[in-house]
């Protein structure tokens, strides 16, 4: 049992990160995971946070990725990575929330991107499906969001929508003047744009969408792609997997997600985790060099 409420207010951070460290100590044997997008800062999780932490701890995600989707509330997404030893953060406009925010600069994302825990610029990108009239805004913005990645070197977090020819054409002509790596997050877009991303090198998310029962088609889109540029996601608190379909999602079930995809790939559960995990680490450097410190 831990007594927290007597433990002086600047020990509990160290004490949280030898917590951490035993944790990850007592499941090098389980098969571990990385939910490399997910929104802890929504309001799904107020006040169980530390719960829902501790439960995906228990299944093996031993990093989580949560993402500013406002750059309003980047100091909110700031403190939980700051005090949950497990998470990271990236910040960016979402392209649904381009119209509704003030236009970031590139001088702001690098700004952000100096804290030891900021891994990723974004989630930007397109989304015509539901705000197709904010279209003009969210190119601007998604420009605004490349050059950042191109600077700062941290991974592009992109978001995309019933907007593929924009998307393949911004990526691949942003990418001939100068190289950056990205991460088409929860992709469920059509091969021609799977193709494009991989083309350039960059890298496929799937979320609880790949492990739904009709979506054959996207299992076999990232079937076909190169296993080294896979990524897994809850993008909790949104499309939990089966058999939580309908219900919030959280980081845990990003295990039920690796699962699904490891059958569509042929693969057994460890060795499809363990190429997932090379794959975070190879993309989000950022996050795989993190010391914590005591």
């Amino acid at each position: 049992m831990e007594i927290v409420g007597v433990i002086p207010a600047n020990k509990v951070v160290v004490i949280s990160m030898l917590a951490y460290a035993r944790s990850i100590h007592d499941t090098n044997s389980m098969t571990a995971f990385t939910d490399s997008h997910c929104h802890l800062d929504f309001p799904d999780f107020d006040g169980i946070l530390p719960d829902i932490v501790a439960r995906a701890a228990r299944v093996g995600v031993r990093r989580m990725v949560t993402i500013c989707t406002r750059l309003r509330n980047e100091p909110k997404v700031r403190a939980l990575a700051e005090k949950h030893p497990q998470v990271f953060y990236a910040a960016g406009t979402h392209p649904m929330s381009a119209a509704e925010e003030p236009l970031t600069c590139v001088g702001e994302l690098i700004s952000l991107a100096q804290h030891p825990k900021f891994v990723g610029i974004g989630e930007t990108g397109l989304d015509y499906h539901y705000t197709a009239d904010s279209a003009e805004i969210q190119r601007k913005s998604l420009y605004i969001h490349i050059e950042a990645a191109q600077e700062t070197g941290l991974p592009l977090i992109i978001h995309a929508r019933s907007a593929d020819d924009d998307m393949a054409r911004i990526l691949a002509e942003t990418y001939r003047i100068r190289p950056y790596t990205c991460v088409m997050h929860c992709f469920s877009s059509s091969p021609e744009l799977a193709q494009t991303a991989l083309d350039l090198g960059f890298y496929l998310s799937a979320s609880g969408i790949a492990a739904f029962p009709k979506s054959h088609a996207l299992r076999s889109i990232f079937a076909s792609a190169p296993k080294d540029r896979l990524l897994i996601e809850t993008d909790s608190p949104y499309l939990a997997p089966p058999p939580h379909r309908g219900k919030r999602n959280e980081p845990a079930y990003v295990a039920l997600t690796a699962e699904i995809l490891a059958k569509a790939l042929e693969m057994d559960l460890e060795t499809f985790a363990a190429q997932t995990e090379a794959n975070f680490d190879r993309l989000f450097t950022k996050a795989a060099a993190f010391e914590a410190p005591l």
